[in-house]
């Protein structure tokens, strides 16, 4: 053990729909992750059914986890800690993977650690890299639950300088995906219809709610309802089809999808970006780190990289979205912080970052 943290930690992530169980080294070296997602269950539905995620957590966790364990070639009894997400997320998909963890913790008698499933995210920018992103930092976390810029002075210690007052950017990209009839998950569904077409003649409109960092995507929801259902008032017609009103009109249908597609996936890119390199100017920030679910969109991840001269850490494809490599690594971080609350331990679906 140093530094309060063990040889090896496993951290255990089931927030949402993802069945994941990591183990660490150190606290800081994910030598196996091993993660089951739950795409085709919730398909059929257009979203995510709590109900059904939580009962596939509680049928596949065990399995999981043992995976997890072969892969690292770790025996139960070599187990120092166990983290755990406990919030924000689904109430019964939380339960069902702190109850695990605790009966994992208390049978072979190491700390149960919570962990913040929005710091979980923060960290995965450290996972993966020889050097991690120099503080502070401001950190994009975007997903389907949260649409959130923080800054990071130190690991445990952040201020919040925005958030979305509506719509996560994430279930924006799963409501208009379903308007477009792309299914679920939205978010690599629009962005393979966008990547059919070479230009888009919309321009959907951006919230930048002057003078703040906060965000909005309603706004933007709505318009592409109202497209869709070729219900544009005359200031939105001019705004949003400009000159081309005509040459949109005879779109077929799948060119149709496509650039509404791409000029959706333009409009969310634009904002986080502009949002989030102004914040990192404003307070100096050294870093810039995006994060979450929707950090996996090739759009925002090539624009934020040319629009900041600051260096930018964008986890992996697979660190994005939800891992139990990123909850180990802020495990670990709880743990030389001296947070461990063990058998008392309860989930906060709510729980906040700041």
């Amino acid at each position: 053990m140093r530094n309060g943290i063990p040889t090896w930690l496993l951290a255990i992530e089931t927030s949402c729909d993802d069945t994941s169980v990591s183990v660490l080294r150190d606290g800081r070296e994910a030598v196996a992750t091993v993660s089951q997602a739950q795409v085709a269950p919730h398909a059929a539905y257009g979203g995510i059914v709590p109900e059904v995620a939580s009962r596939i957590h509680a049928e596949t966790i065990d399995s999981v986890c043992g995976v997890a364990l072969e892969q690292a070639d770790v025996g139960t009894d070599e187990i120092g800690a166990v983290a755990v997400t406990v919030g924000p997320g689904l109430p019964g998909s939380l339960l069902v993977g702190l109850e695990f963890a605790r009966g994992l913790a208390f049978g072979l008698g190491v700390p149960l650690v919570p962990v913040n499933h929005l710091e979980g995210h923060i960290a995965a920018a450290w996972l993966d890299v020889d050097e991690g992103p120099e503080l502070p930092a401001v950190a994009l976390i975007v997903s389907g639950g949260h649409t959130e810029l923080v800054l990071v002075d130190a690991p445990g210690r952040y201020r919040m300088l925005g958030r979305t007052r509506d719509d996560a950017a994430g279930e924006a990209f799963d409501k208009v995906a379903r308007m477009l009839g792309l299914g679920f998950p939205g978010g690599p569904a629009i962005q393979k219809s966008a990547e059919g077409v070479e230009d888009t003649p919309y321009t959907l409109p951006r919230a930048w709610l002057r003078g703040t960092s906060d965000f909005s995507f309603s706004g933007l929801k709505t318009a592409v309802r109202r497209l869709l259902d070729d219900r544009l008032g005359p200031d939105e017609s001019a705004r949003i089809l400009g000159a081309a009103n005509e040459l949109v009109r005879a779109a077929d249908g799948d060119a149709l999808v496509g650039q509404v597609a791409l000029a959706f996936e333009e409009s969310v890119a634009e904002v986080l970006v502009s949002k989030t390199v102004s914040a990192s100017e404003a307070v100096r920030a050294r870093s810039i780190i995006v994060t979450g679910g929707v950090a996996a969109n090739a759009r925002l991840r090539a624009e934020m990289a040319e629009a900041t001269s600051i260096p930018l850490f964008i986890p992996a494809p697979a660190r994005c979205t939800d891992n139990a490599a990123m909850i180990g690594l802020a495990g670990a971080w709880a743990m030389a912080r001296g947070d461990a609350n063990g058998e008392r331990l309860e989930i906060q679906p709510s729980m906040r970052l700041v």
